[in-house]
């Protein structure tokens, strides 16, 4: 009984430890981010802010593309999730539960995806798009997304769609219900929390993307916010840490009210999607 309290004690000490070290630069970043230019020339560095001041965040807004990049970026996410899911999902429903010849072998070669590096992948696609002229363009971002987060998005949906029961398909057959039918009004209203685990991780993963938007991206006006933020940083940095530091908060903000208010939809998806 004395042992595991310590141990408990220890387990708790090393989360809390954990929850310092990941959560200390943003603090520290969000509370640089609201100081005046005279508090971060001439303040202590790890002082709070002596006031709410948003100067800093009018100035990243009015002196640079920060919102173009914004909405480049949410733009991309937006049409990568819808794409992910309208492709992923029914081709789920089609592998696990038409069962038709190879469906097996089709998931095999889904599931391989993941394996793939991307910087593989990088001058192929460059040839491509520049054939094609696809450069800067949101296709350029859209399409690569799409083929590396499909292969995990096929893999959650079949592992839940597994655990729904074949009879209840069959009920529904038999009154009536054609296999689109089935699909869009049981099965994949079933899916809600791998829905939303694919929607989050998707989102996080465009919304953080460097390596395709810094190889396909070169015009100002198509940059996302990563490849921005990166410009911004080396316009502002060395003479106005407030700008860069709000820049810094609005790229961020978007993920930490997603984890927020999602987290726990997030873990129910993943558990019921790597179900077996």
């Amino acid at each position: 009984m004395r042992w595991s309290r310590i141990l408990r004690a220890i387990a708790y000490l090393a989360v809390g430890i954990m929850l310092v070290i990941q959560l200390y630069p943003i603090v520290w970043v969000a509370a640089a981010s609201l100081k005046t230019p005279e508090e971060l020339s001439n303040g202590a560095p790890f002082a709070m802010p002596a006031g709410f001041y948003i100067g800093n965040y009018i100035g990243a807004f009015s002196q640079s593309n920060l919102l173009r990049y914004l909405l480049n970026s949410t733009v991309v996410a937006v049409l990568t999730i819808i794409i992910t899911i309208g492709l992923g999902a029914p081709a789920a429903y089609a592998i696990e539960k038409l069962r038709f010849p190879g469906a097996k072998l089709v998931l095999g070669y889904f599931l391989l995806g993941i394996m793939i590096p991307i910087f593989v992948t990088l001058l192929p696609m460059f040839q491509m798009f520049n054939a094609a002229g696809l450069r800067n363009t949101y296709w350029a971002l859209v399409l690569p997304q799409v083929a590396f987060g499909l292969p995990l998005c096929i893999y959650l949906y079949t592992g839940f769609m597994r655990q729904v029961p074949d009879a209840l398909l069959e009920a529904a057959t038999i009154d009536g219900a054609g296999d689109l039918r089935i699909f869009l009004t049981i099965v994949f209203p079933l899916c809600g929390n791998v829905t939303v685990t694919i929607v989050t991780l998707s989102f996080l993963s465009v919304w953080n993307e460097f390596v395709f938007a810094n190889t396909f991206m070169t015009a100002a006006s198509m940059k996302t916010l990563p490849i921005g933020l990166n410009d911004f940083v080396g316009a502002y940095g060395k003479t106005d840490f407030g700008l860069t530091y709000a820049a810094i908060m609005v790229s961020i903000l978007p993920m930490l009210i997603l984890y927020f208010f999602l987290n726990k939809r997030v873990i129910s998806g993943v558990a019921a999607g790597a179900t077996k």
